[in-house]
């Protein structure tokens, strides 16, 4: 295991099941349908959780370009490291999105409406509004990487001994996404990760869905650009106040 590989399946198992809960919520006559938001959020929750869980150990767990290049802009992460993450991490949702469509074909294919469709894979707006839309993907990418700085690892206090959290150490990233799409994902559906959107957003306009419709290709823009600033604001006010 590589962290140019760890990135690639951290990034695939994200995705397979946070496109998954949304196939799950919005594709017709699955098990789920028509579950709701809290199962969406739970579900992305679990998947960023499972990710991370994976990943870490071999790569730190970004499985999102707007981490590591938030990380690099505090310091924390090599900037000449950042391109082969970012490479895996496309790699990786690319494949995760493929996987959903192939198993839920069948959903997929008696789903009529094409929003829908594109909602497993893809972010939008509730209501289209670019500066607002923007706003909310930096501000919850702003939450998320700023948050990630702060991350600190249990010790035993009469010894200062750094000890691990094992699994459990994935559980707070996943707690902060959770909370990021419960208090702040309704306005856009939080994409907060580049990554996220848009290489499932591509895997839309290559698979063969059955009467897909478009790819939304003029908003695609605001969940790359939003969370890489939000990442970036996130470093910038994290180096203006050094821990001592």
């Amino acid at each position: 295991m590589t962290p140019f590989i760890a990135e690639i399946i951290g990034t695939f198992l994200l995705i397979l099941l946070g496109c998954g809960v949304n196939a799950n919520v919005v594709l017709k006559d699955t098990k789920g349908h028509n579950s709701g938001w809290i199962v969406i959020t739970t579900g992305w929750a679990f998947a960023v959780y499972i990710g991370v869980l994976v990943a870490a150990p071999y790569s730190g767990a970004h499985i999102n370009p707007a981490v590591s290049i938030g990380l690099a802009a505090a310091g924390e992460f090599p900037w000449e490291s950042v391109p082969s993450f970012l490479l895996a991490q496309f790699i990786g949702a690319m494949l995760g999105a493929a996987l959903v469509w192939l198993m839920h074909k069948d959903h997929f294919d008696r789903t009529e409406e094409q929003s829908l469709k594109l909602a497993v894979f893809s972010t939008s707006p509730a209501i289209k509004n670019t500066f607002t839309n923007l706003l909310g993907e930096i501000s919850g990418t702003f939450v998320l990487v700023f948050a990630v700085l702060f991350f600190t690892d249990a010790t035993i206090i009469e010894s200062e001994a750094v000890i691990g959290l094992g699994s459990l150490g994935a559980l707070p990233v996943a707690i902060v996404v959770w909370g990021v799409g419960l208090c702040l994902g309704g306005t856009t559906g939080y994409a907060i990760n580049p990554a996220r959107d848009l290489g499932p957003r591509i895997m839309h306009a290559l698979l063969p869905i059955k009467n897909k419709g478009l790819n939304n290709w003029s908003y695609s823009w605001i969940p790359v650009i939003g969370p890489i600033v939000g990442g970036v604001l996130a470093a910038l006010l994290y180096l203006a106040f050094p821990m001592v």
